[in-house]
């Protein structure tokens, strides 16, 4: 099994063509939106084929927990102090399919270092993409798409010890897909791409 720690962000591309006209709520320009990562963490099961003595075939699905933010600065002429900041918290549950090639180097004693890499695809259990819209719902979401596909590539050790392997590993999950659901909202139009990117650290026990 596999438990880690993970940071959600985004690789975030900026709509060049958007404006935003004066509206009733007083908001006349949006400046800037940024994406703010943050920590959550991932579970999950190793299942490993060897093909030699130094490659091997990794399937790890995993649930993966985490949030990530997007922060807005724009000018509220309703507000005396005009520059106005604000954060739209979004949530996600990955459950993942990762498919890895791990390139294993000489061992020295107990220590084994490797390289890994493959492709990985995930869904989004949190996503909304595909709710319906009622009446009374929050406008101001921004929505996700539930799938993706990201490459995946790190590096780890292998420690061999009396019962059982352990290993830490280090890897960076960028993903290939526009995740964005596009809406007219004031917190959507201003962003063209949004690109997952995640970095986890993982503690695997064998």
């Amino acid at each position: 099994f596999v438990i880690g720690i993970n940071q959600m962000d985004f690789t975030l591309k900026r709509n060049s063509s958007f404006t935003l006209n004066p509206t009733s709520d007083g908001i006349v320009d949006m400046y800037s939106v940024e994406a703010a990562p943050m920590m959550g963490f991932n579970v999950g099961i190793i299942t490993n084929l060897r093909l030699n003595d130094h490659f091997d075939f990794r399937f790890i699905p995993e649930l993966s927990f985490g949030d990530r933010n997007l922060v807005y600065t724009y000018k509220d002429t309703s507000l005396r102090i005009g520059v106005v900041q604000e954060t739209k918290k979004i949530e996600s549950t990955f459950v993942e399919f990762p498919f890895l090639l791990k390139y294993k180097g000489v061992r020295l004693h107990n220590v084994r270092p490797y390289l890994i890499g493959g492709l990985k695809y995930s869904m989004d259990l949190a996503s909304q993409a595909k709710k319906k819209k009622d009446e009374g719902d929050d406008e101001s979401i921004v929505k996700l798409k539930r799938d993706d596909i990201a490459v995946e590539t790190g590096v780890g050790f292998d420690f061999y010890l009396k019962y059982f392997k352990f290993a830490t590993e280090v890897k960076m999950s960028y993903g290939l897909t526009n995740v964005l659901k596009k809406d007219p909202s004031i917190y959507t139009n201003p962003i063209d791409k949004l690109n997952s990117k995640i970095f986890i650290l993982s503690f695997l026990f064998e």
